[in-house]
């Protein structure tokens, strides 16, 4: 049965470095990542949102600004979801939240198997800048997920 391990990073550098250490054990489809428009209230293109300073479009485009962040999935991309505004979100729940925007973060991750209260929690860590991550993966392979996030820097890891 798959489960989804979720957790919070506070920097870019800390979810490249836990991205990097999942796909060396082996994950590679099953990661996602959520972060906000840092230049939200700037004349941003709505094509080229911004992440640490940087395109993280535009990283997705050249595997340069983001690294292991943008270059972890296919379909990479910003969205606009009501009421947070810009986000980036890469991997496989990039597709499900395309499809749910007007749900925003939280109804896209009720719908991979997260509660809606703690959904809501990870959508105002979104809100707050924070750096969002979630792993897929078989119960046998779960807990070795979780740990790799640990051992990087995230916080509030929970397992669903």
């Amino acid at each position: 049965m798959l489960k989804t391990v979720i957790g919070v990073f506070t920097s870019r550098e800390q979810a490249e470095k836990a991205v990097s250490e999942l796909r060396g054990s082996g994950f590679e489809n099953e990661i996602s990542i959520l972060a906000r428009d840092d230049r939200a209230a700037t004349d941003v293109d709505e094509n080229s949102v911004m992440f640490g300073g940087d395109s993280l479009t535009e990283g997705a485009t050249t595997g340069g600004v983001v690294g292991g962040i943008a270059g972890l999935a296919v379909g990479a991309g910003a969205l606009a979801i009501p009421g947070l505004g810009p986000i980036i979100a890469a991997g496989p729940i990039a597709g499900m939240l395309s499809g749910a925007a007007t749900g925003g973060i939280a109804g896209g991750l009720v719908d991979w198997g997260i509660p809606r209260e703690r959904g809501e929690y990870y959508e105002g860590k979104v809100r707050e800048g924070k750096i969002v991550a979630t792993v897929k993966a078989d119960e046998n392979k779960i807990n070795s997920a979780a740990d790799i996030l640990r051992r990087n820097g995230a916080q509030d890891v929970e397992t669903h």
